[in-house]
């Protein structure tokens, strides 16, 4: 039996895909093997962008699987992805688990998905396996986005996420310029 063995699948966006991939060289230091799961249009991509870095000890494998959309389609139109993504990855995923846990001694100890992916975190329970959601951005952005409903009850934001009020810090607290943060929907 080998090193376990992590499948991490990134949503298909630089910002995604390269958070992930340091994770998983971390991984790979810390005894793991890593199957790294892109999108048929990004494997070329990161193969290209990591070159010998990714496969040359063999520890992280890179495979692919599509994601729902035609070769000339524009994969910026991140609503036309994503539904691409949700109708056609799932299937792939499943056919993918099962032709990897088919090997008695290569079988997948965790999924590591995108939290944008969350749908394959549903897919390992399926298959039994762990599963582990990865947030790529900042933690202060999650740490805001779990926030949100408390900035509107203290009304420093409004409901569409507009900034309301510029309340002052308890004592012990940092003030946060709220004014620098993007006017949207949280």
């Amino acid at each position: 039996m080998g090193n376990p063995r992590i499948l991490a699948i990134p949503y298909p966006a630089q910002g995604h895909v390269i958070p992930l991939m340091e994770l998983s060289h971390r991984l790979v230091h810390h005894g793991f093997s890593v199957t790294f799961v892109n999108t048929d249009f990004n494997h070329k991509r990161v193969r290209d962008a990591f070159g010998n870095k990714v496969e040359g000890d063999g520890s992280i494998h890179l495979v692919s699987i599509p994601d729902g959309m035609e070769s000339g389609e524009d994969r910026n139109h991140f609503g036309k992805l994503t539904d691409g993504i949700t109708f056609v990855m799932p299937s792939e995923l499943r056919k993918l688990l099962k032709k990897i846990n088919g090997f008695e001694d290569d079988k997948i100890s965790c999924v590591i998905a995108d939290v944008n992916m969350g749908w394959a975190l549903d897919i390992a329970a399926e298959f039994e396996i762990p599963g582990v959601a990865f947030w790529p951005a900042s933690a202060f952005l999650l740490a805001l986005l779990f926030s949100a409903n408390k900035l509107i009850d203290d009304q420093i934001i409004d409901e569409h996420g507009v900034i309301t009020s510029r309340a002052e810090p308890e004592p012990g607290q940092v003030r946060l310029g709220l004014e620098t943060l993007p006017n949207s929907k949280f």
